[in-house]
C-alpha cells in the first residue's frame, strides 16, 4: 500500500481520536464549572454561570469574621506638648502653641535672635551650628538686625542605607508610611537622628522644607551648603533678587542659564533685598521635575520693615509662627503657615533602591517619567492625617483675625475648603488686592507653586465662622483626603476652637481616632468603619469552607482536565507535522 493511501486510512481514526479528546475537554470544562464554588470566580464569571445552570438557592450570608483591635495610644505625649507653653528665652516672649507636637521653644528662640546672638546653653539645647543663622548689624537704627545670613543643608529622608536593610533617617507621613525624600534644613550638628538607638530623623529634619522670614529692605545671603550627593541650587521664585550679585556670580539658581550647579561638597550665596513683602517661594531648580517634588520647596516670607521686627527666621516644619512680626501682630491674632504637596511614590521611593549616586540619578532623571505622574500621597507641612492633627492644628478663638499664609508647593491642584468658615483672599502670589475687590468664600483654589494669603475670621456672625468646634479643613478633591486610597487621610487638617482642646493638645472629637495611627489601616488589613462598628456588620465574612468531596473531586477534574489538554495539544501538533 502507498504511503498516501496509509495515511489516508489512518485519518478517520486520527478524527474520531480528536473528537472524543474534544468532547472530553468540554466535559471536563463542564464539571469544573459546576464544582467551583461562585465565590471563588469573578462577577462577570458567577454571571455567566449562573446564566448556565441557574441562580443559587437562598443561603444565609457567612457569619463575621472575629477581629480583635488592637488600638494603640495617641501619639500625643504631655512633655512635648508641654512645650507649646508660652514662656520667656533669651528676652524673647514665646506665644504659647496648643498642640502635640509644638515647635521646641530654644529652637524658636534661636531662629529670632540668631544662633550667634543667644547664650551657649541655649544653643545646647537645639540642633543647630552657631553660624545656622547669623543675625547682626543694625543699619537703619531701628532696633533690629540688617543683616541677615541663612545657611542651610540638603538632607535625604527615608533613603536607602548600605548598613541596613531600614530607610535612614526614618521620617513617616503617616502610621508606618515613610516615602523617601529631599529636603532643605537647617545647618545642624550632631546626629541626623533622635539619638543612637534610633533611627527616627531628628526634628530639624524632616518635611518640608523650612519657611523662611525675612524683613523688606534687610541685607539678605543664603549659603546653600551642598551635603548631599547630588548638584543642586535655589531659585527665589517670587522674590525680587538681581539675576547676578555684587560680585557678577549667577544669583537666580537657573543652571546654564545664570549659573553652574552646586556640586556635591560645594556652596553658594544667593543674595537679594527684598523691596516687595509677600508670601513668595524657594527651590532647587535641578531638574526640577525631579528635585521640587523629591522635597526641596519651600515658603519664602518678606515681612513689613517696622521698628524692633525681629522675626523668626526660619518656621520647621511649617505651621503654628511662635513669633509673629510686627506687622502680623498688628493685625492678627496668630498666624499659621500651611504647605502643601503631592507625592508620587514611583519617584520617590527609587532614593530606597541605590546608593550609587549615578544609578539614583539615571534612575530618577531618564528612568522616571514625570508626563505619567500619579500621586498617592498628600500632605500638609509635611505629614498627612493623622499625624496632622498633632501638630498642624489652626488653633483659633472666637472672635479672633488669623493670618493664613497657604503654599501649593506640589504638583497638582488643590481646592482648599473650610469647614464652618468662610476666608477672605488678600493676597495672591505676594500681592495685596484691592480690598474692594477681595473675595470671601469657603473654597479656594491654588495652582502648583501658587501662594494665598487668607484672612479668616472668628467672629461667630453665620458667614465667617459658624460658632465654635473641630471643623475640617481640606482639599475637596476627594482622592486628596486619602492615603494611597485609603480614606480619612491624605491633607485632612481642622480649624479648632480653645474650648474643644484637651491639656495636651489634642481636639476633644465624638468618635475615636485611635484607629487611624495603626499602620495596619493604611496597609488595608482594617475594615474602615471598626472603630464604630463594634459588632463587625460591615467587616470581614468568615471564609466558607468547602467540603473535602468538593475539593477532591475539583482536583482530580483539573488533573483530567490538564492531561486531556496535553494529549490533545500533542495530537493536533503531530497532525500537523503528518502534513
Amino acid at each position: 500500500m502507498s504511503q498516501t493511501n496509509q495515511h489516508r486510512h489512518q485519518l478517520p481514526g486520527r478524527v474520531v481520536g480528536l473528537g472524543w479528546l474534544v468532547v472530553m475537554l468540554i466535559t471536563l470544562s463542564i464539571a469544573l464549572t459546576v464544582l467551583i464554588p461562585p465565590v471563588w470566580l469573578p462577577p462577570s464569571l458567577q454571571q455567566l454561570r449562573y446564566s448556565w445552570l441557574g441562580e443559587p438557592d437562598f443561603v444565609e450570608l457567612p457569619a463575621n469574621q472575629p477581629r480583635e483591635l488592637n488600638l494603640p495610644e495617641l501619639p500625643c505625649d504631655p512633655i512635648i506638648a508641654a512645650r507649646g507653653e508660652a514662656r520667656e528665652i533669651e528676652g524673647l516672649q514665646i506665644m504659647r502653641s496648643p498642640s502635640c507636637n509644638p515647635d521646641h521653644p530654644a529652637d524658636v528662640a534661636a531662629f529670632v535672635k540668631g544662633t550667634n546672638n543667644i547664650s551657649a546653653a541655649t544653643l545646647m539645647e537645639t540642633l543647630l551650628t552657631v553660624d545656622a543663622v547669623d543675625k547682626r548689624d543694625d543699619l537703619d537704627g531701628d532696633g533690629d538686625p540688617d543683616r541677615i545670613h541663612i545657611r542651610l543643608e540638603v538632607v535625604e529622608l527615608n533613603g536607602k542605607s548600605p548598613e541596613m536593610s531600614q530607610t535612614v533617617p526614618r521620617f513617616e507621613i503617616a502610621p508606618g508610611i515613610a516615602p523617601g525624600f529631599w529636603v532643605f534644613a537647617p545647618k545642624t550638628r550632631g546626629m541626623s537622628t533622635t539619638n543612637f538607638g534610633s533611627l527616627e530623623a531628628n526634628r530639624l529634619l524632616r518635611m518640608p522644607s523650612p519657611v523662611i522670614r525675612v524683613e523688606a529692605g534687610d541685607e539678605i545671603s543664603i549659603t546653600l551648603e551642598n551635603t548631599h550627593y547630588l548638584p543642586h541650587t535655589i531659585h527665589l521664585h517670587g522674590v525680587d533678587h538681581p539675576f547676578r550679585d555684587a560680585s557678577g556670580e549667577g544669583n537666580d539658581g537657573v543652571p546654564g542659564v545664570s549659573e553652574r550647579m552646586v556640586f556635591p561638597g560645594e556652596a553658594r550665596t544667593y543674595e537679594f533685598k527684598a523691596r516687595q513683602t509677600g508670601t513668595m517661594f524657594y527651590h532647587c531648580h535641578v531638574q526640577p521635575q525631579v528635585h521640587v517634588m523629591m522635597g526641596l520647596n519651600g515658603m519664602l516670607v518678606v515681612e513689613e520693615n517696622r521698628p524692633d521686627n525681629w522675626l523668626q527666621t526660619l518656621n520647621v516644619g511649617a505651621g503654628h509662627v511662635r513669633y509673629p512680626s510686627v506687622a502680623s501682630r498688628e493685625a492678627y491674632d496668630r498666624e499659621y503657615d500651611l504647605h502643601y504637596f503631592d507625592v508620587d511614590k514611583d519617584l520617590n521611593d527609587l532614593i530606597k533602591e541605590y546608593n550609587d549616586p549615578r544609578l539614583i540619578a539615571k534612575a530618577t532623571n531618564r528612568g522616571y517619567n514625570a508626563t505619567q505622574r500619579t500621586a498617592e500621597y498628600y500632605l500638609l507641612n509635611g505629614r498627612s492625617f493623622p499625624f496632622t492633627l498633632l501638630e498642624s492644628a489652626v488653633v483659633v478663638d472666637t472672635g479672633e483675625h488669623i493670618k493664613l499664609r497657604v503654599l501649593n508647593g506640589g504638583l497638582e491642584p488643590v481646592s482648599l475648603h473650610t469647614h464652618g468658615h468662610k476666608v477672605r483672599i488678600t493676597h495672591y502670589d505676594g500681592v495685596e488686592q484691592n480690598p474692594l475687590a477681595q473675595i470671601t468664600r469657603d473654597v479656594v483654589f491654588l495652582s502648583s507653586a501658587q501662594r494665598l494669603d487668607l484672612l479668616l475670621d472668628t467672629k461667630n456672625d453665620g458667614l465667617h465662622s459658624y460658632g465654635s468646634g473641630i471643623w475640617l479643613l481640606h482639599d475637596h478633591r476627594e482622592q486628596a483626603v486619602t492615603t494611597d486610597g485609603i480614606n480619612p487621610g491624605g491633607d485632612i487638617g481642622v480649624i479648632v476652637y480653645e474650648d474643644y482642646l484637651a491639656a495636651n493638645g489634642w481636639p476633644r472629637f465624638f468618635g475615636d481616632m485611635r484607629l487611624y495611627f495603626s499602620p495596619d489601616y493604611y496597609a488595608g488589613r482594617i475594615p474602615v468603619w471598626s472603630a464604630s462598628d463594634p459588632e463587625g456588620r460591615f467587616g470581614e465574612p468568615e471564609n466558607q469552607p468547602v467540603t473535602t468531596v468538593r475539593l477532591a473531586l475539583l482536583g482530580l477534574v483539573g488533573f483530567l482536565l490538564f492531561g486531556t489538554l496535553v494529549i490533545l495539544s500533542r495530537r493536533l501538533v503531530r497532525s500537523v507535522k503528518a502534513r
